[in-house]
């Protein structure tokens, strides 16, 4: 059985995957399917591979220039004072990298924290389409507008 990374990257590859935000050109970003932050999303790299030392050194360097490409978007949308980047793999092995906005207004002791500390996924908002739709359009817009 296909891990939930694997999954989730078949399902955006057949468009019929509801948290996608966009392509990019090494996978897909999409938005969690929990908000412990508002904005917080994820790249599912494509093709999906084991980790980031699986990728050429040409596809590496795209992946973590989406990823970065991504925190500027991040940071033009939601007015984040910072993006917190994790690729971790352990649960899901497969190359994905979990994109999180912080914010100033954060509890100080929540801020010093790694995201999955700081706000139980158990407790976080659940992501509805509906909500979500205009950070959503707001990210594609600057993802796709010239610099």
């Amino acid at each position: 059985m296909a891990n939930l990374i694997q999954h989730r990257v078949t399902l955006a590859r057949r468009g019929e995957n509801p948290y996608v935000i966009t392509r990019m050109p090494s996978g897909w970003l999409v938005i969690g399917d929990v908000q412990p932050l508002p904005g917080y999303c994820l790249l599912l790299a494509d093709p999906v591979v084991e980790s980031l030392n699986a990728l050429s050194a040409a596809d590496r360097a795209r992946y973590a220039s989406d990823v970065a490409t991504i925190g500027d978007a991040l940071l033009a949308v939601t007015g984040a004072y910072r993006i917190n980047y994790e690729t971790l793999g352990n649960l899901e092995p497969a190359l994905h990298t979990h994109i999180t906005p912080r914010y100033v207004h954060e509890p100080r002791f929540k801020r010093r924290l790694p995201r999955g500390l700081a706000y139980p996924r158990f407790l976080a908002r659940r992501f509805d389409a509906e909500r979500d739709q205009p950070f959503i359009t707001a990210m594609r817009e600057a993802l796709t507008s010239p610099a």
